[in-house]
């Protein structure tokens, strides 16, 4: 997560793929932008309704007071369509709305472009760099559609060493790669002799 909303003790996994410990050796409490979304909870905004067994009422929705499908992302699938919502910057996302609330009897008047000179593009929470080829459609049509791609390429530099030999340092990996798997490839890549030049 971009805004991690959990803060957790003990093993929830790894980026190199290991699975988190079960439930019973760990601990979580809820982070501090996670209070924030629910900072307004028992301020009768939202309808609540009773829970699974009748015991607790539980909110219908989040009266959440930052972004958070956008901050965080979602990836979910339903009958016949499914997201895929890459995170962004907490702070790109507050400005946009901003710059929208400002503007709100004007609301159509606003387009993607303006919006994207607040909110630039995807912000992982690994890094990266964003690629995109010439004749692609961009960011700004994947925004304005809702329909798009991004391709990531990890972020990378030569280190020289002695002797005339050179290392590649990867400082940023694409967001959702498997570190264990990328070595394994490279790995591979190496034995069977492939050129990067």
């Amino acid at each position: 997560m971009r805004t991690l909303l959990v803060d957790g003790q003990g093993n929830f996994g790894s980026i190199d793929g290991d699975p988190p410990a079960a439930m019973r050796y760990t601990e979580a409490r809820l982070a501090a932008p996670a209070l924030d979304i629910l900072a307004d909870i028992g301020k009768n905004t939202v309808d609540f309704v009773p829970n699974f067994d009748d015991t607790l009422t539980e909110p219908t929705v989040l009266p959440a007071s930052i972004p958070n499908l956008l901050v965080n992302g979602a990836t979910g699938i339903a009958v016949g369509m499914s997201t895929s919502i890459p995170p962004h910057n907490l702070g790109e996302v507050v400005d946009a709305l901003v710059y929208m609330l400002e503007r709100w009897e004007k609301l159509d008047n606003v387009s993607v472009g303006q919006l994207m000179e607040f909110v630039q593009g995807p912000d992982f929470p690994t890094g990266g760099v964003i690629l995109q080829q010439k004749g692609e459609e961009g960011l700004e049509a994947a925004y304005g559609s809702g329909r798009g791609r991004v391709s990531i390429q990890a972020k990378v530099h030569i280190e020289e060493m002695e002797r005339g030999k050179s290392r590649l340092i990867v400082t940023e990996l694409p967001y959702m790669v498997n570190k264990s798997s990328l070595i394994e490839r490279i790995a591979a890549l190496a034995r069977d002799g492939v050129s990067m030049a």
